[in-house]
């Protein structure tokens, strides 16, 4: 990856149906509102649930807009494409990914880092219901991304609070787990990352 600030692509694997298009979408609006310009890719092989979907988001301080080759930070969210995504990492890239359960050795690639949270242990105590633990482990590596990039932490509580909006049931417990990545990424990684 570069050394260029506010140039870089970031590129986001998950499963449709699993919540991950507003969280994504989240982390490109708080930059966007940061003044830095984005440019959005959603990649649907399908629009069926379950399957894979890719969102990438070209970020640049030149106001660059095509998709260009490699992705600097892939966060990796589909054990299904799992191998595809970390080949599609730039040499000198990031891979973000739910540490739970240690990385299988086949996926380890020495000329990359890898910042493992333990998003699904970490959701465990806090959320009872498994659906919500589900969903919120988008809105986990949004916040462990904020500390990570630098994003302004209160344009991404701002943006729960109005996309959630007369259903205030979902404000507290979606800053909650914003609050669980974020604090990780502080206590545990180097953030902001280089």
């Amino acid at each position: 990856m570069s050394n260029n600030i506010n140039d870089f692509v970031i590129r986001f694997a998950n499963v449709n149906g699993s919540g991950s298009a507003s969280a994504n979408g989240m982390f490109a609006k708080a930059l966007f509102r940061m003044g830095i310009p984005v440019a959005t890719r959603n990649i649907f092989p399908s629009n069926i649930q379950g399957l894979p979907t890719w969102f990438e988001v070209r970020v640049s301080e030149k106001g660059y807009l095509g998709r260009r080759e490699g992705v600097d930070i892939m966060v990796a969210m589909n054990a299904e494409t799992f191998a595809e995504d970390i080949d599609s990492i730039q040499p000198g890239g990031y891979l973000l990914y739910d540490n739970s359960k240690p990385l299988a050795k086949e996926f380890v690639r020495q000329d990359i880092h890898e910042i493992g949270i333990p998003i699904a242990t970490m959701l465990l105590p806090e959320f009872a219901d498994p659906k919500q633990r589900s969903l919120f482990k988008n809105i986990t590596y949004l916040g462990a991304l904020a500390a990570l990039l630098n994003i302004e932490f209160e344009v991404i509580t701002g943006m729960v609070s109005t996309q959630y909006k007369g259903k205030d049931a979902l404000i507290e417990p979606n800053i909650r787990a914003l609050e669980l990545g974020r604090n990780y990424a502080l206590e545990y990684l180097s953030a902001p990352l280089p």
